[in-house]
């Protein structure tokens, strides 16, 4: 079966090269050229989206916040350069990568790969599991507390479903990162606890009992 690909990038030279890449790697290849666009097409339900955030008029950081509500699949964003402020506004947006221009196409290859083998897994997890007032879905990708949605982007659930389904086991960043993100990749690890820290606010919000412990100089299991 193919997997769909939705290219988002203002240059033409790299949509060009990017679709001919993904297609020769026996993807399904959909592009956009502007923001407009690309909400558009991703209504089509790609199966992972790689969208570029310096575009005029709707920039990429828009883009993901508007199809968030109605897109699941992986969003890994282009550009040419990134700090830690943006990467943090990116997650909390839905955003699961960054790739930073110049990259290398190969990598990028690796990256999309590695994305989709993990949206693969997941389905394959078991439906539901209960703990006191907390039911988590993994197939649905869902959390409840107390019959309510607790509503999570897509990281946030994938730290979850990882720290849930391996109670009292403790995960370092860098475990975390790769397991999660499914690249293994210095430097990005600072990433995991800004995570953390939105799950723990969205649990107390919810009176929701602090889950996620913090074993300090280690990293981060869930409470048994």
């Amino acid at each position: 079966m193919k997997h769909k690909i939705l290219i988002v990038d203002d240059e033409a030279d790299i949509v060009t090269m990017l679709k001919s890449y993904f297609e020769f790697n026996g993807y399904d290849v959909l592009t956009a050229m502007n923001g407009l666009e690309a909400i558009e097409k991703a209504g089509k339900q790609p199966d992972i989206i790689l969208l570029d955030i310096n575009m005029p008029d709707i920039d990429g950081m828009e883009v993901c916040s508007r199809i968030r509500n109605f897109v699941c699949c992986p969003i890994l964003f282009l550009t040419a350069r990134i700090d830690d402020s943006d990467k943090i506004k990116g997650f909390g947006i839905g955003a699961d990568d960054y790739i930073v221009k110049p990259f290398s196409i190969d990598e990028l290859g690796a990256r999309v790969s590695a994305h989709i083998r993990r949206e693969y897994r997941q389905r394959e997890s078991s439906k539901v599991r209960l703990d006191h007032n907390l039911a988590i879905d993994y197939t649905e990708r869902c959390l409840y507390y107390d019959g309510n949605l607790i509503p999570l982007s897509k990281k946030e659930f994938d730290i979850i479903e990882l720290l849930s389904q391996h109670r009292g086991q403790v995960f370092s960043k860098e475990r975390i990162y790769e397991l999660v993100w499914d690249y293994d990749s210095e430097g990005e690890v600072s990433v995991i606890a800004e995570h953390i820290r939105r799950i723990r606010i969205k649990f107390k919000d919810a009176d929701i009992r602090p889950y996620i412990e913090t074993v300090w100089g280690i990293g981060y299991r869930w409470a048994k």
